[in-house]
């Protein structure tokens, strides 16, 4: 295999890091070396940054209408290479070829929804606020902007952001993840082929330095970030420190509640895609089963069988349904997990630690992980562990459920499987959750509803994706304006 130099994109060109320092770019399956990504300096953001700031009054003056074609050329460019867009994703990621899919998939619903952003930033008006006044709020874009994303969905996470700052007149910096690099080296070739212009759109490799540089720009006035809890709690104050506006999100410890009268076969089938789906590497991944009452035989036993039936490989192998976790260290971290929850009390219904897939000897794989009986207020129950680990608790009624889910520090992501309207509706009105899923197991939102999260999931007041996402990336003015007739020209 080749290996990739991962180069930055500043002012409408590829340009070679010239940071001292690089690192692997490694396929989490086969452990084999991709490219090389730079650590890029501070004066590399700077260049991109002033890049940005010297495109935006021209790209701002560029009608809405006309911005939109832009990213309609873009989503062709997606659609004709999605295909190697998604086995890149799962190259470098290590999820399936058919999750890769469903995220490429989402980031073309992305671009879609951002085409009709000549409706969505229009504003609003009032006559005669008095005698002769008039009253309008219109929308203009913030300035700069810049996504600081996650390794997870190398793909979909900035397609949250970027189609809509751009709609809305901005111009962009992203800094992807320096674990998975090469699907975003692919994406902005496809928008250097749609010909934004010059400085609209730059691509700036790197670590935590370089994402501190990003965040400390005066030219930056907006920052999108997904991450860990402690880290999007960081870069909220850092970008309020430094004056900007920030949207970010973190993460999660997304329950699953399943009732008696839920149909057990396609609780668990569903459910099971939850847990484990990503390998448990996604912001909206289940890791908490709590059953209710009578459910908790039936459904453990099926999960049970559910996880331990559970095809684990290469995500570009066929048949496979579970890839591997990004890093030796993502598995060390996971499997030190398992451990301290068998510590804490709970016992191992199915135990992934030590899988070894043959042909992948080498690569990062944990299998998937039950956890029965884990004890409230455990490591295990509180804690984000981001592999594909279920921790199973058992209560008598619904309101304990949520209670007990109510009691966690995050608030990404709650369901339930049940039969019953009366309980669905009980439930989505009082779990602290900010994306609710009724007898489904990833409620992920469409485009053009807002990427939810309450408490310590999310950091900031407008989220990504639609409407909210334009709010984002404007800012209001409000006009009022008096023409008294005395000062009009007489015709």
């Amino acid at each position: 295999m080749s290996i990739t130099k991962v180069r930055n994109f500043i002012d409408g060109e590829w340009l070679e890091s010239g940071a001292p320092l690089s690192l692997d770019v490694v396929n989490p399956a086969t452990a084999e070396v991709m490219g090389k990504v730079p650590l890029s300096p501070a004066s590399e953001v700077d260049r991109a940054a002033r890049a940005a700031a010297a495109a935006f009054p021209e790209w701002r003056r560029t009608p809405a209408t006309e911005r939109a074609q832009y990213l309609f050329k873009l989503k062709n460019l997606l659609e004709e290479h999605f295909e190697d867009l998604a086995r890149t994703v799962t190259m470098e990621c290590g999820k399936t070829l058919e999750e890769s899919r469903g995220e490429m998939r989402r980031a073309i619903e992305n671009v879609e929804t951002a085409c009709g952003i000549p409706a969505m930033m229009q504003g609003y008006n009032s006559e005669d606020i008095a005698p002769g006044v008039d009253e309008t709020m219109i929308r203009q874009p913030v300035g700069v902007a810049a996504a600081i994303a996650p390794f997870n969905f190398p793909g979909m996470i900035v397609f949250w952001f970027l189609p809509y700052a751009l709609a809305c007149g901005n111009t962009y910096i992203v800094k992807p993840s320096e674990k998975v690099p090469l699907t975003m080296q692919k994406l902005f070739l496809l928008l250097e082929q749609a010909a934004f212009p010059k400085g609209v759109v730059n691509l700036v490799n790197g670590a935590g330095e370089t994402a501190e540089a990003v965040l400390d720009h005066p030219e930056v006035g907006a920052i999108s970030m997904v991450g860990s809890t402690p880290a999007a709690r960081s870069v909220y104050a850092r970008a309020a420190a430094n004056g900007k506006r920030a949207q970010c999100q973190g993460g999660a410890k997304n329950p699953i509640v399943v009732l008696p009268d839920a149909d057990m076969e396609t609780t668990t089938r569903i459910s099971a895609d939850s847990y484990f789906g990503c390998a448990g590497q996604r912001c909206l991944a289940a890791s908490l089963a709590i059953t209710v009452g009578e459910a908790r035989r039936a459904y453990t036993e099926a999960l049970a069988q559910a996880a331990s039936s559970r095809r684990v490989g290469y995500g570009l192998d066929e048949g496979v349904q579970m890839g591997s976790v990004i890093t030796p260290q993502s598995k060390a971290r996971i499997e030190a997990f398992i451990q301290r929850g068998v510590e804490s009390g709970a016992k191992v219904l199915v135990d992934g630690r030590g899988l070894m897939v043959p042909g992948y000897e080498k690569g990062n794989f944990v299998g998937p992980t039950l956890l029965d009986d884990v004890p409230p207020g455990s490591e295990v129950a509180g804690s984000e562990i981001f592999g594909p680990v279920v921790g199973l608790m058992h209560v008598g009624k619904m309101d304990d459920a949520i209670a007990l889910l109510n009691s966690g520090r995050y608030g990404n992501m709650a369901c339930l499987f049940t039969g019953s309207g009366a309980a669905a509706r009980k439930f989505r009105y009082e779990a602290d959750a900010g994306n609710i899923g009724i007898n489904i197991g990833v409620a992920a939102p469409l485009a053009f509803f807002p990427f939810t999260g309450w408490k310590d999931s999310f950091f900031g007041d407008l989220h990504g994706q639609g409407w909210d996402a334009v709010e984002f990336f404007t800012q209001k003015k409000v006009v009022i304006e008096r023409w008294p007739k005395e000062w009009s020209r007489r015709f």
